[in-house]
């Protein structure tokens, strides 16, 4: 079996996500009093991270986990109509390159996989109508059907990535030099490196240098 690995910030989507998730937050007709409280949990580690005292991958960690406190007291409901709400927004942005990239994966009989930091309930209304097999992402804790936004959730970045992907397939023969995957993060490289044909999607400098120093193909 071949499969077809994408990543969802900058290449199936052409933005990146959290930041539309904040702008949605902050202008957010009956939600907006929450932005305060998000944003003074993420200003620390944002600085430490843009100081170089804090990593990357804490900081991101801490920022979803903080989007979600600010979002307490919703039920499944409240969070799934709300990232319906951000899904409608994205729409008009997704890179119709890789979507039609996505749809021949199909035709050819590829396992289609979404893999990527957001969060679950985003993914899954913003692809409901695409042909996905599989989305791994960021879950979303609840209790007794209420956002339980104590519980620290396991972000889907790095290395994770690989790790959730392989357990999604377990038990399937993969042929993975026939695979490919797409990214346009050096944070990506893990998953591009999983394929015999990785495809840097309008990669960012340390990835683009990746790609062109292994004749990747780059789009």
């Amino acid at each position: 079996m071949r499969v077809a690995i994408f990543d969802f910030d900058g290449t199936l989507y052409s933005k990146e996500t959290f930041q539309l998730m904040m702008d949605h937050l902050k202008h957010h007709p009956e939600h907006s009093k929450r932005y305060r409280m998000f944003y003074r949990a993420i200003l620390p580690p944002y600085l430490g991270h843009k100081l170089k005292i804090y990593p990357e991958k804490k900081m991101r960690q801490r920022s979803v986990q903080a989007y979600l406190s600010a979002l307490q007291t919703f039920s499944r409901n409240d969070l799934e109509q709300y990232f319906q709400e951000i899904a409608e927004k994205m729409h008009a942005d997704m890179n119709p390159g890789v979507v039609e990239r996505l749809k021949q994966h199909v035709a050819n009989n590829d396992y289609v996989m979404l893999v990527s930091g957001a969060f679950m309930p985003l993914l899954e209304a913003v692809t409901k109508e695409m042909p996905i097999q599989t989305i791994i992402g960021t879950e979303v804790p609840y209790k007794n059907d209420l956002l339980d936004h104590r519980t620290p959730i396991a972000h889907i970045q790095g290395p994770l990535k690989t790790e959730k992907i392989k357990e999604a397939l377990a038990g399937k023969e993969i042929d993975w030099a026939n695979s490919s995957a797409y990214g346009d993060s050096f944070s990506d490289l893990p998953v591009l490196e999983l394929v015999g044909n990785p495809v840097a999607v309008q990669p960012e400098p340390r990835l683009k240098t990746v790609a062109q120093q292994r004749n990747w193909e780059i789009i």
